[in-house]
């Protein structure tokens, strides 16, 4: 019997197994691992029954032979198209091996110090790395994430991975980074369906890029001018897998935040080039401001419908007109279209500001600073749908200098100086996914960050460098229209001088003094009667 108090031990009846049961069960159970992974490698399984088969039928020269062959047919592919030869032999080849030798040997070490662990009926549970795939310079890890696990765990340690695994950067994308690709001919139906499977939405994987070797240390040279802009895709800079980084302009303003000797005239001659094509076409009318007195762009000046550097007055005529300009689109495409298509005879309208902060912050004539903030908030709230789009550089992103930061859809975050102008150049949260805008180098001149088309991960690019030599092959071969002028009236203040304004009589300020006082203070100096 028992009373209350006494201590019970209760034991979970025990079920007595044979040995030859047990030992069944494991063998099964390594038959079924060993066939799962069979199923999930042909690839490996084919070529190592190759080589057996080869090896008993003709011996070492069964070997040798076929290896010496698919490495001329492998030499003669990389010459030939180096693209495909990396995405479909070099690559998977290279990720194996370091998937194998490089981070599996330090996955549990690195999962664990950077706090991606999680503790399960006392077992500690990892992420599981699933694949590698390199290219020439990156190493794209698949990793399926534990239950429970966000994107923005990962994000948040993206530097701790990326020096955990021994390099300086890495990027952590919540979808696959790369885009579909366009199939054609015979099999692009087929080819397609295959893709929609790859490319599918998974939630529960997750991609860190760790990058191998830094491709942005070396210039990148000018990108060819199109002889018709692609408004949707404008070439202006390489991404670190080495593919273009394409600008889609049509429909946006785009805002580009950076620090002195960042690159930032880097951003904007790109731009030019890439519009150059349509701007002697006549597709494209560039109205430029420059508060610094033109040194940025006066030596590209025949590209230019407008330009503005020597008078804020000029300059706030020059952002008035694009607002009449914007008016009477809307007036005449109002129920027509949603968004304007830029033609000859109705170009694209881009108004280049170059440094923004000298217009809306530092300009001390009040009045004329309430005109040009106003302005340029109707064409950045209404602009972009009828052609009339804004470009603007800034050293300052802070909300007293732009007040209206966030009607630019489109940014670019150079070299910074604070890591919280990260945020204010991205948007928040930016940093965290691995916008370093504020640890730039000496040598990344024209290196920044941008939002890839369709996810909300940043990616890191250098823009193409374009010197002085190259602005005047521009200027002479693809000058603007002589008409390019004549979308409103215009006159030839935009090249005028500071107007002379008279000086205002000052009001008297100091102490309150009576009348008497006064008199006498304000006596000749020879003691005659008061002025």
């Amino acid at each position: 019997m028992t009373t209350a108090g006494d201590l019970m031990v209760i034991r979970p009846r025990r079920l007595e197994l044979p040995v030859w049961l047990i030992a069944l069960g494991l063998v099964l159970r390594w038959l079924w691992r060993g066939l799962w992974w069979c199923l999930r490698h042909p690839v490996s399984v084919g070529l190592v029954v190759a080589a057996v088969l080869l090896y008993r039928e003709f011996g070492r020269s069964g070997l040798i032979v076929p290896l010496v062959l698919a490495g001329f047919v492998s030499a003669v592919w990389r010459w030939k198209h180096e693209a495909s030869w990396w995405a479909w032999c070099a690559g998977p080849v290279l990720g194996r091996i370091r998937q194998v030798f490089v981070y599996r040997r330090a996955w549990r070490e690195a999962m664990t110090l950077c706090g991606l662990t999680r503790t399960y009926d006392h077992r500690v549970v990892l992420p599981q790395l699933l694949r590698v795939r390199s290219d020439q310079a990156l190493d794209v890890l698949t990793i399926r994430m534990v239950r429970g696990q966000t994107p923005e765990e990962f994000q948040r340690v993206t530097a701790n991975l990326a020096y955990a695994f021994g390099r300086r950067h890495a990027r952590v994308y919540s979808e696959r980074p790369g885009e579909p690709p366009v199939r054609s001919g015979y099999w692009a139906l087929v080819l397609g369906w295959v893709d929609r499977l790859r490319y599918r939405d998974r939630p529960s994987l997750v991609y860190l890029v760790v990058v191998r070797t830094d491709a942005l240390r070396t210039v990148v040279k000018p990108f060819d001018v199109p002889s018709v802009p692609d408004f949707t895709a404008l070439p202006l800079a390489r991404r670190e897998d080495l593919r273009h980084w394409r600008l889609h302009l049509l429909a946006t303003h785009v805002l580009i935040g950076g620090a002195t000797r960042s690159g930032k005239g880097s951003v904007l001659w790109s731009l030019v080039r890439a519009l150059a094509g349509g701007i002697t076409s006549g597709l494209v009318r560039l109205w430029v401001i420059d508060p610094k007195g033109g040194m940025e762009f006066a030596m590209g000046r025949p590209l230019f419908a407008r330009f503005a550097c020597k008078s804020f007055e000029a300059m706030a005529d020059l952002l008035d007109e694009a607002v009449t300009v914007m008016r009477e689109r809307q007036a005449r495409l109002a129920g027509a279209v949603r968004v304007h298509t830029p033609t000859e005879a109705d170009p694209l309208v881009v108004v280049v500001i170059d440094e923004m902060a000298a217009l809306t912050a530092y300009l001390q004539d009040v009045d004329l600073r309430k005109r040009i903030a106003s302005s340029l908030g109707l064409l950045l709230s209404q602009g972009a749908g009828v052609g009339v789009l804004v470009v603007a550089a800034l050293q300052d992103p802070r909300k007293e200098v732009l007040p209206f930061r966030d009607l630019f859809p489109t940014r670019i975050a150079l070299g910074l100086t604070e890591a919280a102008q990260v945020d204010l150049v991205l948007g928040d949260g930016a940093r965290n996914r691995g916008a370093l805008a504020d640890q730039m180098p000496r040598w990344a001149k024209g290196v920044g960050y941008v939002i890839l088309d369709g996810t909300p991960e940043p990616a890191r690019v250098r823009f193409s460098y374009i010197s002085d030599d190259h602005i005047r092959e521009l200027a002479t071969e693809y000058a603007a229209p002589a008409d390019a002028a004549d979308i409103l009236a215009q006159v030839g203040r935009e090249t005028a001088d500071e107007p002379t304004r008279p000086s205002l009589p000052r009001p008297r300020r100091g102490p309150l003094l009576p009348d008497s006082l006064l008199t006498f203070l304000d006596r000749d100096a020879d003691g005659g009667e008061p002025r």
